[in-house]
């Protein structure tokens, strides 16, 4: 019988890349004994230092990430983590397959499908829940370096010891055994003693075209 292994999985709503590395490792747990985690990190932290030196789009899109990250920190600290993961698959239906951008649209959808309150909503809204968020961010990043983004997988080696990477950066997200391989793949190389990076240049963005919404 196979250890069951815990993986932290640290993620902002509004990427699409870390969504779609999120529905990856749900079909992989399907397949391999592996428990998920989810856990809050924010674009806008990691980016919030170097803001002039982000192209005008990316730069402006940076506020408009907070809400939502507020709302899941809100979920995050008041429930648990079952929930937390509804949400985020509910907030990613909506924002990435559902290609609803407004905070004030998709907040109180994602919360009434994953049956949370709509008064949360109200959590996007205030700084509230701002230092548990950075503290959550915080500790995915303490992992693997403020030079990466979101997604952070992060499990514990042979010694116990927690060991993250950034990614895996995947399109579109593979299924069925796919999955599994691509999990076996990815413990290893993350539990390898000094191993940091494997990378090619991207030639696709997202590829929503495999998933629907739960």
């Amino acid at each position: 019988m196979t250890e069951t292994k815990t993986v932290d999985f640290w993620f902002d709503p509004a990427c699409p890349w870390a969504w779609m590395t999120s529905r990856w490792i749900v079909e992989a747990s399907k397949l391999r004994d592996i428990h998920i985690r989810w856990n809050v990190m924010s674009l806008f932290v990691l980016n919030e230092d170097k803001l002039d030196e982000l192209p005008e789009w990316y730069r402006e899109l940076m506020p408009k990430t907070l809400p939502a990250v507020r709302v899941a920190t809100a979920v995050a600290q008041q429930y648990d983590n079952e929930t937390l993961g509804r949400l985020y698959t509910a907030l990613g239906n909506q924002i990435h397959l559902g290609g609803v951008k407004d905070p004030e649209e998709f907040i109180p959808a994602a919360l009434e499908k994953a049956g949370l309150p709509a008064e949360l909503a109200d959590a996007g809204k205030t700084e509230e829940w701002d230092q548990a968020l950075r503290a959550s961010h915080q500790r995915g990043i303490g992992l693997v370096g403020a030079d990466v983004g979101t997604p952070v997988v992060a499990v514990e080696n042979d010694e116990g010891e927690k060991v993250g990477l950034f990614g895996p950066v995947i399109t579109p997200a593979p299924q069925g055994e796919a999955a599994a391989k691509l999990w076996d793949g990815v413990y290893a190389v993350t539990t390898t003693p000094g191993f940091y990076e494997l990378k090619r240049t991207r030639t696709k963005g997202p590829d929503f075209s495999n998933l629907t919404a739960d």
